[in-house]
């Protein structure tokens, strides 16, 4: 094999491997499960590839505040439903239904946040209901 194939193959190898690169799985997260929270809003994230969400929930054994990580969609996905960069704030009373992570840790996918002024908004990456309407 001469080394401009070889150069070839490695090159078609790595652009078609990209892809596969740009995204992970949701199967560490719990889809069977939902989780509801009631916490305050440390910070939220407003990054790519995903966006994330923070929040202190009180622990029913320590009764100690314990912060979630909730995973979002993209910015642009969140953004065509309605999240804003200032959506949240720190010190927002908010509810989350999320699927959990599988392995115990607190955190999850958000499913759905109930705002402090009643809204209801979806995970932008999700079919169905993104926007939390009845």
């Amino acid at each position: 094999m001469t080394l401009k194939t070889l150069s070839l193959a490695f090159a078609f190898a790595s652009a078609a491997a990209l892809p596969a690169l740009a995204h992970h799985s949701f199967s560490m997260f719990d889809q069977e499960k939902v989780v509801q929270l009631n916490g305050t809003v440390k910070e939220l994230e407003w990054t790519n590839p995903h966006s994330w969400l923070r929040i202190m929930v009180d622990d029913p054994k320590t009764h100690q505040p314990r912060q979630w990580s909730i995973e979002l969609a993209s910015v642009g996905q969140q953004s065509r439903i309605g999240w804003t960069p200032t959506i949240v704030k720190a010190g927002d009373k908010v509810a989350v239904e999320i699927n959990p992570l599988k392995d115990g840790t607190r955190g999850g996918t958000l499913l759905l946040i109930t705002l402090p002024d009643g809204t209801k908004l979806g995970h932008g990456g999700q079919r169905g209901n993104p926007r939390g309407d009845n």
